[in-house]
C-alpha cells in the first residue's frame, strides 16, 4: 500500500464519519459535495471533511482506495457508504438513519424526518 493509501486508511479508520469532498464542510466547492455536506450538517452529524482539491494525490488516491470514480465519498466507521446519489437515496429512504443507529453515530432524527418531509412528493 502506498503512503497515500495508508494516509486515507488512517483517516477513515480513526474518524467515525469522513466525507472526502471538493471544498470543506463550511465552503463546499461543488454541488454534489454541497448536497452531502448539507445533509450531514443539517442532521447534526459530527464528521471529518477532507478537501480533495487541496491535494491531487488524495483526490486520485481516494478513487483508487474505494474503487469509486467520483467525489464526494462518505465513510462511516471505516466503511465506504457511497457518493451523492447513494447518500441522497439513503437519506430519503431512512437507510442512512438505520446505518447511523447501527454504527452508534449521533444525529438528529427530527432533522432527518424534516428532510424526508420536504422531499415527499
Amino acid at each position: 500500500m502506498s503512503d497515500i493509501q495508508n494516509q486515507i486508511k488512517e483517516t477513515v479508520t480513526s474518524n467515525d464519519v469522513v466525507l472526502f469532498m471538493k471544498g470543506t464542510k463550511s465552503m463546499p466547492q461543488c454541488g454534489f459535495s454541497s448536497r452531502v455536506a448539507g445533509v450531514l450538517n443539517f442532521m447534526g452529524v459530527e464528521y471529518k471533511d477532507v478537501n480533495v482539491l487541496a491535494d491531487e494525490a488524495i483526490r486520485q488516491g481516494i478513487k483508487d482506495y474505494s474503487d469509486w470514480p467520483t467525489i464526494p465519498q462518505l465513510y462511516v466507521k471505516g466503511e465506504f457508504v457511497g457518493g451523492c446519489d447513494i447518500v441522497t437515496e439513503m437519506t430519503l429512504s431512512g437507510e442512512l438513519d438505520q446505518l447511523f443507529d447501527e454504527k452508534g453515530i449521533k444525529y438528529s432524527k427530527e432533522a432527518a424526518d424534516k428532510i424526508r418531509e420536504a422531499n415527499a412528493s
